[in-house]
């Protein structure tokens, strides 16, 4: 059986690469047939964040990441690591170490400034049998420390940086159970991973240099290794490492943004994995069916906005524009555009005529803004390049005329657009000389919807009133 895990610590919010992660622990688990688990790693109390474990198990199931064990929590499981750290040391495996940190530092320093590889000297490994009883009967603080063979090659390989070796001269005697009781990460996710049947290891390539540790765990406690994955690393486009310095980094950020979860997941699976396809736009289904390890990347992956932004705004077109058959995704916008546009009763309307300018949703707000409140504008921007004042004036007369004339009933885009060709044609004028002038003086912008969506969403009265202000900026 094939089985993955995502293992975050809840130290904060759920990070773009945690995000991809995460994802594709669960397409390659979903690929095999297999099961995706989650796993919450607060063993670390001094970063812990309150309630973060909520929001992480919130934010991955918002990306509809289903798990199918979890979560399980490290904290609830002490004793499970303790019995193993005892076991290490009853087979002289591990061992107890009572060093101070002032000790260490000193002794770190003093490597240091011989050119030595810092790492433990191994002061405690010299105690006695008694001399350790004895401090333990004190209660001394300490920590376990695993012991690693001399001059051994730990070899594994990952499988998608290839086989890698290291040898234990160049590997700390790494703690295992922290002065707190605590395990540290490198023991417990050995622990957990086997007694989990984790069969497929998938984490950043910030895990490559501790993964001889695990390795030489696994061996010492004599389990089957799992396959290894480390993922590349996620850049700025300046090619330095993502982070929050420059720009947001929380996959929750992006989704207050108004980035559709669905167009977010399409995106980051591309950041890393190529399906050597011309195709960009994958539902989570063709992802699953798509997904291979063979084919990620060992190169650094750009985070490119220009790029989310082109795909989200496909994802938003799509769903308004079959909206039918997008139900439940057409439902999550118009509630995003409720929260953000709180003046209007047309929420669905402005959606659709919007809909295809927006990267994002929250671009709405900006967007629309001339619907609710338009800004004084200058009267020249109503006249049209090749066209001129008069023709103009008689454009915007000759509109105030047919549209005050309309029955409400008849008041929508068809007709509006109707109405508006049947002066151009029956007056001798073009297009520069009713439709540019309309547009702006409804919206105040040069550029925005067509006059006749925005004359249908404005309504009657009020596309009257904005249509005779311009008339007036034009003649007084």
């Amino acid at each position: 059986m094939i089985k993955t895990r995502f293992a975050p610590s809840p130290t904060g919010y759920l990070h773009i690469g945690g995000l991809r992660t995460a994802l594709y622990n669960y397409l390659f688990a979903k690929n095999q047939n297999g099961k995706f688990a989650l796993r919450i790693e607060d063993t670390d109390r001094s970063r812990y964040v309150e309630n973060a474990d909520k929001e992480l198990v919130k934010a991955i199931k918002s990306f509809r990441l289903n798990f199918d064990d979890g979560p399980i929590y490290q904290s609830k499981r002490l004793k499970t690591y303790k019995k193993y750290a005892d076991q290490l040391v009853s087979e002289g495996k591990a061992y107890y170490c009572f060093c101070s940190k002032e000790r260490l530092d000193e002794a770190r320093k003093n490597q240091e400034k011989n050119k030595q590889v810092p790492k433990y000297d191994r002061h405690c490994l010299a105690l006695s049998k008694e001399e350790i009883e004895e401090k333990l009967k004190n209660k001394e603080n300490y920590v376990i420390r695993l012991k690693l063979p001399d001059n051994t090659d730990i070899i594994f390989n990952d499988l998608v940086y290839g086989e890698i070796k290291i040898n234990t001269h160049d590997i700390d005697d790494q703690v295992l159970i922290k002065s707190d009781g605590f395990p540290t990460y490198h023991l417990a996710v050995v622990i957990d991973d086997h007694e989990m049947n984790i069969s497929h290891i998938i984490r950043g390539d910030e895990w490559l240099p501790s993964t001889p540790k695990h390795v030489i765990l696994y061996q010492m406690l004599g389990w089957e290794i799992p396959k290894f994955v480390h993922l590349p690393l996620l850049l700025n486009p300046d090619r330095s490492k993502l982070s929050k310095r420059q720009g947001d980094v929380a996959a929750e950020d992006f989704i207050k943004k108004g980035y559709l979860p669905e167009a977010l997941i399409n995106y980051i699976a591309f950041l890393g994995w190529n399906p050597k396809t011309e195709k960009e736009i994958y539902s989570m289904d063709e992802l699953i069916k798509d997904f291979s390890i063979e084919n990620i990347n060992k190169a650094g992956a750009i985070f490119d906005i220009s790029k989310l932004n082109w795909i989200n705004a496909e994802y938003i077109r799509n769903i308004v524009t079959n909206k039918k058959e997008n139900k439940n995704d057409y439902k999550y916008i118009i509630d995003f555009a409720k929260n953000i546009l709180d003046k209007s009763d047309r929420i669905e309307d402005i959606v659709k005529i919007f809909s295809g300018r927006l990267n994002n949703l929250l671009d709405l707000k900006e967007l629309s803004s001339f619907i609710f409140d338009i800004s004084d504008y200058h009267t020249n921007m109503l006249i049209f390049k090749k066209s001129d004042k008069n023709a103009t004036i008689k454009g915007l007369k000759l509109s105030l005329k047919y549209l005050e004339q309309m029955e409400e009933s008849r008041w929508d885009e068809n007709n509006l657009n109707d109405v508006l060709n049947t002066i151009i044609s029956d007056n001798n004028l073009t297009p520069g000389d009713v439709f540019w002038p309309i547009r702006v003086a409804l919206s105040g912008l040069e550029k925005s919807p067509s006059p006749a969506e925005i004359l249908y969403v404005l309504g009657k009265i009020e596309s009257l009133a904005r249509l005779n202000i311009a008339l007036n900026k034009l003649t007084s």
